[in-house]
């Protein structure tokens, strides 16, 4: 699987993994010691031949994510749920601990940012879902996350994510189905 664009991860453990499961270049951003010379490499990289975000799901991954995203923007992104990237005998969250199907999976449903305007989906659709406000609130959007491969967000940041992404009402209602088919079967 050759990837065209280059792939922004953080540090060289990940490019490692990276490159053990797809044919792709990085640029590593030394964790969250993001400097200028770093977004301008991948500035240059954006306008050459596109890029993706694949930060590690953690909240240093999001911040570095969101820095790369504010100074280059209409990159791509790519997202690992928690539980893909976690370390044998939990030794840590990361990118490079992923398997390599899992980094194939997400580089393959890669999401590009877009400006928001009056999305498809509103606040309503969320509260309806019991996905902000609700008992099972932050499971439901830590499921929904996966099954959209959007990333785990808090209940602010999801309806911004969903309708940057172009996420409709039908994928958000199929998605939820499932979510509440799987809650039932659990009981």
């Amino acid at each position: 699987m050759r990837i065209k664009e280059v792939i922004v991860v953080e540090g060289k453990d990940d490019t490692a993994r990276i490159k053990s499961a797809v044919d792709a270049d990085t640029i590593e951003t030394n964790g969250s010691a993001i400097d200028e010379h770093v977004l301008e490499q991948i500035k240059h990289a954006q306008e050459k031949r596109g890029v993706i975000i694949f930060t590690d799901p953690d909240y240093p991954g999001e911040r570095i994510r969101n820095i790369v995203s504010q100074h280059v923007p209409a990159c791509k992104h790519a997202f690992l749920p928690k539980h893909q990237a976690r370390a044998k005998h939990d030794k840590g969250i990361g990118i490079e601990h992923a398997s390599i199907a899992d980094i194939r999976e997400a580089l393959s449903a890669v999401y590009e940012l877009v400006d928001i305007q009056e999305g498809e989906i509103v606040k309503t659709d969320l509260v309806n879902y019991g996905l902000i406000g609700g008992p099972k609130a932050g499971k439901r959007r830590e499921k929904l996350g996966i099954h959209l491969k959007i990333g785990k967000t808090n209940g602010k940041q999801l309806l911004k994510r969903l309708n940057m992404f172009h996420i409709t009402s039908h994928q958000l209602n199929e998605a939820m189905d499932k979510i509440i088919q799987e809650e039932r079967d659990e009981q």
